[in-house]
């Protein structure tokens, strides 16, 4: 299992489309391997088994999570949803989602890959259409283009998630004041 996913935005459909680390930079790719697209799914809690992902599941998975962030991104903005955006991921979610058991040892989730994508597509279109839509937030971390649902009293979150992005904001301003206060006056 790889444990460098992260999971800060507080919507698995927001983490999903967070796998495309730094877009508008050197983006990093979380879904490099199939394997990385199984983990994201048992990691992110939607699944506890999924099948095996061929590269032909990464590029579905991938197709959905890039229609999913032009869709967040234009609620976010508030403008038009994407009609081909839309299409991608109402196709996805309208497939059969992953669905718990009960065992003796308790809740199972057992998923194939199309199955684990629905579900992800499912938890878009909640969040698309719900009351947390006016939470949306951009992390303030110019290397970061994840999306969150800011859920702090005042709303005065600026970024994902303390550990990726917020210690390297404040200690990069942090850095600032100090060298702005130890420069010598003339």
């Amino acid at each position: 299992m790889n444990i460098d996913h992260a999971f800060v935005c507080g919507n698995p459909a927001l983490d999903f489309a967070g796998t495309l680390r730094a877009r508008r930079t050197v983006r990093f790719e979380m879904f490099a391997t199939p394997d990385r697209l199984d983990a994201w799914y048992v990691e992110s809690g939607i699944v506890d088994s999924v099948s095996p992902a061929r590269q032909a599941d990464v590029g579905r998975a991938t197709a959905v999570r890039e229609a999913v962030y032009q869709l967040i991104t234009a609620r976010r903005l508030d403008t038009d949803f994407d009609d081909e955006a839309l299409a991608v991921v109402n196709e996805a979610a309208r497939r059969a989602p992953a669905a718990p058991q009960l065992t003796h040892a308790g809740r199972w989730t057992a998923a194939t890959q199309r199955e684990a994508l629905s579900t992800v597509a499912r938890h878009a279109v909640e969040l698309l259409s719900g009351p947390d839509v006016p939470l949306l937030k951009e992390c303030d971390n110019p290397e970061c283009t994840r999306v969150y649902i800011d859920r702090s009293r005042g709303m005065r979150r600026q970024w994902c998630g303390m550990e990726s992005c917020g210690n390297k904001i404040k200690a990069a301003a942090y850095r600032a004041r100090k060298k702005t206060a130890v420069t010598p006056a003339g």
